[in-house]
C-alpha cells in the first residue's frame, strides 16, 4: 500500500489566512477599488441581506481600480436587480433540494455529487445554490459515512464528484480522510473536484495536496470555474502546473454571463488563457434561472452565435460545449449551434 501523505505542508502563503482577509461589505469594496458609491451602487447594497457578499481581498486584488464595470467586480457586487421577482426563475433551477441522502445527490447514473462543504471562498451573484439549503446537508463526518454507504451500496457509481459550495474549504485532513474512504470502494475509479478556490486563493493548490492526489489509486480530475481571462494570473498557472505534475487533469467551465464574457473575442482571450495554463475549455453553460441573477441571463440563440462566432476565432479543442443543466435529465444538455426562429 502506498505511504499516505499528510497534508500539513504549507508551501505558499497560508491560504486560511487569505480566506479569513475577506470583504464582506460593498462600501469597502468600492473603497478598496477607487469607486465613488454613488446612487447606483448604493441602491443595490440591501442585496446582501438576499445572499451575503464575499469577495477575498486576494481575488478583489485581480480587478481594475476606479474601473465600475470590471468582469471580476460585476461577478460578485451586490445588485438591485437581485430583487426582481423574474418569471420562469425560482430558488431551485435544477431540481437539486432533495437530497438522497444528507449532503449527496445522485443526479446521474454513473456519478454523484458529494456536498463537502457548504461555504464558498467568494459568493458569485449568479450562484445556481445561491438559495440551497446547506444547513440540512452539512460537510461533515456523520453525513459523509451516510453518503459513503450510499456510495458503496451502488456499484454504478465509478465517478464521484466534490462539489458544494467549495468542496477546498475542507481542511486538508478532511479530504485526506474523504479520498482515502473512496480509494476503498473498489466500483470507484474518478475523482472530480469542483472548485472556485484555486481561482481566488491560488495558494490553496499546496504541495502536500498534490502529493495525495498524485498517489491516489483513483484518476483524479479537477473542474475550475473561470469565466474571464482577468482570473488567470501567474499565481493560478503555478498551481496548475503543480496539479498537472501530479497527473491530474485540468478542465474548466463557464458560465455565460450578460455583460461579463458575452462576446466572442472575450470568450477566446479565456479559452487562450485557460490552454496556456494548461486547463482545458470543457463546458460553457447558459445561465441556471435562479432567483436573483435574471439581469445576467444571456438568451439561447444569442448564446448559439457567439459560440458558432468563437469557432471561428480558436482551434476547435479550445471551444467549451454550449451547454444546460435541466433538473432531472441524465446528463447536461449541448445546445445545438443552429439558430431557431422564435
Amino acid at each position: 500500500m502506498a505511504h499516505i501523505v499528510t497534508l500539513n505542508t504549507p508551501t505558499r502563503e497560508d491560504w486560511l489566512q487569505q480566506l479569513a482577509d475577506v470583504i464582506t461589505e460593498p462600501d469597502e469594496l468600492l473603497r478598496f477599488l477607487a469607486l465613488d458609491t454613488d446612487p447606483e451602487w448604493l441602491a443595490g447594497r440591501p442585496a446582501r441581506r438576499l445572499f451575503a457578499l464575499r469577495v477575498p481581498r486576494a481575488f478583489a486584488a485581480r480587478m481594475k481600480k476606479g474601473d465600475a464595470n470590471d468582469p471580476l467586480l460585476l461577478q460578485v457586487m451586490t445588485a438591485q436587480q437581485e430583487f426582481v421577482d423574474a418569471p420562469g426563475y425560482s430558488t431551485d433551477p435544477l431540481d437539486e433540494q432533495s437530497s438522497v441522502v444528507p449532503g449527496l445527490l445522485h443526479k446521474y447514473n454513473n456519478r454523484a455529487l458529494l456536498l463537502v462543504k457548504g461555504g464558498c471562498a467568494v459568493n458569485c451573484r449568479y450562484c445556481f445554490r445561491r438559495h440551497f439549503p446547506y444547513q440540512d446537508n452539512q460537510g461533515n463526518k456523520r453525513n459523509w459515512l451516510t453518503a459513503l454507504d450510499y456510495i458503496r451500496q451502488h456499484p454504478q457509481l465509478d465517478e464521484i464528484i466534490f462539489s458544494g459550495g467549495d468542496p477546498l474549504m475542507a481542511k486538508d485532513y478532511e479530504l485526506e480522510w474523504l479520498i482515502s474512504q473512496l480509494e476503498a470502494i473498489p466500483h470507484v475509479k474518478r475523482l472530480r473536484i469542483h472548485s472556485r478556490l484555486p481561482v481566488v486563493i491560488p495558494a490553496r493548490i499546496t504541495e502536500g495536496l498534490c502529493q495525495r492526489l498524485a498517489q491516489s489509486r483513483l484518476q483524479v480530475l479537477m473542474v475550475t470555474h473561470i469565466n474571464h481571462a482577468q482570473e488567470i494570473d501567474d499565481e493560478l498557472r503555478h498551481g496548475m502546473k503543480m496539479l498537472k505534475r501530479a497527473g491530474v487533469t485540468l478542465l474548466n467551465q463557464s458560465v455565460l454571463l450578460r455583460g461579463i464574457n458575452d462576446n466572442a473575442q472575450v470568450l477566446a482571450a479565456l479559452s487562450n488563457a485557460l490552454f496556456d495554463a494548461g486547463i482545458l475549455p470543457y463546458y460553457l453553460h447558459v445561465l441556471d434561472k435562479v432567483q436573483g441573477a435574471a439581469h445576467f441571463f444571456v438568451p439561447d440563440d444569442e448564446a448559439r452565435a457567439i459560440v458558432r462566432e468563437l469557432l471561428g476565432m480558436v482551434s476547435g479543442y479550445m471551444v467549451p460545449k454550449l451547454a444546460r443543466e435541466i433538473g432531472g435529465e441524465p446528463s447536461k444538455t449541448p445546445l445545438d449551434l443552429q439558430l431557431r426562429q422564435e
